[in-house]
């Protein structure tokens, strides 16, 4: 066992008694961090900010998702139920989702679309030029900082209709590409372009997979101690939290 502290966070990470740190991501990156070659080593302190980022990145986002999901859902029962629909349907009550099967989620898919929407983990995105560009008729020297304010344009009336704020995954029933009027650009949950997140899919996958098994498993609906505040704390998250009451099926 190994600990590492760079004075706001303290990580340790397991190595196993013949020095060996196996070979999933965390292991390579403690066995470049022991790299005799100092071009091919990472030092510890940026073992410690991968560890961040793929905690922020790979774990905070999609609990976020998972979170929304289940509150909206809570307060849209219908909806609960035709998911669940879906999920039994392909699935049944006993066994495990397979990718194969997940694949074939249209209404599961169209209400986590729907909950990106409304619910963006990541509420901005920013983007640096790295040359002259032109968007919009307006040209910007290089080094200049662009942010785009996801969540204002997923809650674009011009972009999405008057009945931008209503939950209603329909609008996906379609694809992505003609959820919003006129099919204009405007679903940015994991921004766009060749930096787009890299673990889109995986996140989507992992989302699926979660909210399969608990509609699999339970009926619930919202406590009547909950309160609807969004705020971000990083990402955006319930502000008092999720109350939600869960039966059993």
């Amino acid at each position: 066992m190994r600990g590492f502290d760079d004075g706001s966070y303290l990580c340790f990470l397991s190595v196993e008694k013949d020095g060996h740190s196996g070979n999933d991501l965390l292991g390579l990156m403690l066995q470049s961090n022991r790299a005799s070659d100092s071009g091919q080593r990472m030092s510890t302190q940026d073992v410690i900010e991968e560890l961040k980022l793929f905690y922020f990145a790979g774990m905070e986002t999609t609990a976020a998702l998972l979170t929304w999901t289940l509150v909206v859902l809570g307060m849209h029962p219908e909806w609960q139920d035709r998911a669940r629909e879906e999920v039994l349907g392909v699935f049944g009550t006993d066994d495990t989702p397979s990718f194969d099967g997940l694949s074939r989620l249209k209404k599961v898919t169209m209400v986590l679309n729907e909950v990106l929407r409304l619910y963006p983990p990541a509420v901005t995105m920013n983007r640096k030029t790295s040359k002259e560009t032109q968007i919009g008729g307006i040209t910007y020297p290089a080094d200049i900082v662009l942010e785009m304010p996801i969540i204002l344009l997923h809650h674009s009336p011009d972009l999405w209709g008057d009945d931008v704020l209503e939950f209603k995954p329909e609008r996906f029933a379609e694809g992505i590409s003609k959820a919003t009027k006129d099919g204009q650009p405007g679903f940015f949950p994991f921004g766009w372009g060749p930096r787009i997140c890299i673990g889109q899919n995986f996140t989507l996958l992992e989302a699926k997979m979660a909210l399969s098994m608990i509609l699999q498993r339970f009926e619930w609906r919202l406590s009547p101690s909950y309160a609807h505040a969004p705020c971000t704390v990083l990402t955006l998250q319930p502000q008092h939290g999720a109350q939600i009451i869960l039966k059993s099926l």
